[in-house]
């Protein structure tokens, strides 16, 4: 449950980073759009007020007069902490003046949205591209805000008037919106999260109660199919097994005393009905032992796996034991109880489906787990599937699995259709 609850938090600190991510991303948007609104309303307030009525018809012609006064005008009323370059272009791209006297003279062409502003007369803005030619001089100063619209002389000649702003109002304006925007929206999503919280730790809980309940049903399921399966394995031993092998002593009495009156005929057919009687005993006993095998718990889980061989060996398929020399296990009765369980189902899954003919079996015992190994040469199958949707008559891999991890253990399968199976279960020792 703490790892849920550690990935949800790690899940909304993700949340948290990309909505800041894109909270900045947004506010430095909005803040060139107005910082760039601003920068043209302040061009046309200079404009009108200071450059318009400082421009002569005689600076059309390179009067050096006329430059003179222009340039106090620009010098004493634009430049300065908001204007850091002002330029004045002929419609057909020639610079007429700039507080920068080395351009001035220089002819560039002009783009169409330079031209537009000349034939529609409006202001246009935006972030300066200082890598053209015309803006070489202005590269040292960092990223500006380039504004133009048209200005005229007193005679009515068309001219562009074009300012440069730092770019510091766009950072300064970013900051402002950003602190906003993330005031309101990260501490909204913090609470939301302190909300959800609690809530998901009550349905964590919930489904940590469920898991406990299935657990359990799982737990008592298998100890009443272990107590069922007891229970039909002493009727049969007692009952039916006992009855069978008094007939067949009793047949096989008839046989010799009718062999003993000379009826050799009979006496054949007598030994021939104990001798299948014998042969159904010893079926019924494999079958005891496949349902439950009494010596689990007299004679320890080794006898047990043992008999759990004879009874594969009888279906024609050569079981290959490797039992530690002497000692038990160390496990308690619910961990015996678990890995004869796991080996039976191996050894059944092999005898009915895999159509395996051969199987190796091994119990190794060290200091920390006992581990048993069963593998088949089998038809083998897709594990992967097989555990996710089992099809009909092979719930066993799924019990056997959960079962396994409900009791602290581990079992792996390992399989591929025509490879066979190879089974492992580690059961950690107390």
């Amino acid at each position: 449950m703490s790892r849920v609850f550690g990935q949800v938090v790690a899940a909304a600190l993700v949340v948290l980073t990309v909505v800041a991510v894109g909270g900045l991303y947004a506010s430095r948007k909005v803040a060139e759009r107005q910082a760039v609104n601003d920068a043209g309303q302040t061009t046309d307030l200079l404009a009108e007020s200071a450059v318009q009525p400082a421009l002569e018809d005689a600076l059309l012609t390179g009067s050096a007069a006329s430059l003179a006064r222009l340039d106090v005008a620009v010098r004493t009323r634009v430049l300065g902490h908001a204007v850091v370059r002002v330029k004045i272009w002929t419609p057909q791209g020639r610079i007429l003046y700039s507080d920068e006297s080395r351009i001035v003279g220089s002819t560039f062409p002009l783009g169409d949205e330079e031209q537009s502003v000349l034939t529609e007369r409006t202001t246009h803005a935006e972030i300066s591209d200082l890598t053209r030619p015309e803006n070489r001089f202005e590269r040292g100063s960092g990223p500006l805000l380039e504004v133009y619209r048209p200005v005229w002389t007193p005679s009515g000649q068309p001219l562009l008037f074009e300012t440069y702003l730092p770019y510091d109002a766009v950072v300064t304006r970013t900051g402002q919106l950003w602190r906003g925007f993330a005031g309101i929206t990260v501490s909204s999503l913090l609470l939301l999260i302190a909300l959800m919280l609690p809530i998901l730790w009550r349905l964590l809980d919930r489904v940590k109660s469920a898991q406990d309940q299935r657990v359990a049903l799982l737990e008592h399921a298998v100890d009443a199919s272990t107590d069922e399966r007891r229970r039909i394995a002493a009727t049969l031993h007692d009952g039916v097994v006992q009855e069978l092998a008094a007939a067949s002593f009793a047949v096989a009495g008839a046989a010799e005393r009718a062999a003993a009156d000379g009826q050799h005929a009979l006496a054949d057919l007598l030994r021939g009905a104990a001798s299948a009687v014998r042969g159904t005993i010893g079926g019924l006993r494999s079958l005891l032992v496949d349902i439950y095998p009494p010596s689990l718990r007299t004679a320890g889980l080794g006898a047990a796996l043992t008999d759990l061989a004879g009874t594969v060996r009888s279906r024609d398929i050569d079981c290959r034991l490797d039992l530690p020399d002497a000692g038990g296990t160390g496990l308690d009765e619910d961990g015996d109880r678990l890995v004869y369980r796991v080996a039976q189902e191996s050894l059944r899954n092999a005898a009915k489906h895999a159509s395996a003919t051969r199987v190796d079996m091994a119990l190794a015992v060290s200091e920390e787990s006992v581990v048993l190994t069963v593998t088949d040469n089998g038809l083998g199958f897709d594990a992967e599937a097989m555990l996710r949707r089992p099809p009909e008559g092979h719930l066993g891999l799924r019990v056997m699995t959960d079962l396994a991890r409900t009791s602290g253990a581990l079992l792996e399968v390992a399989s591929a259709p025509g490879a066979g199976t190879s089974w492992r279960l580690v059961v950690p020792r107390p």
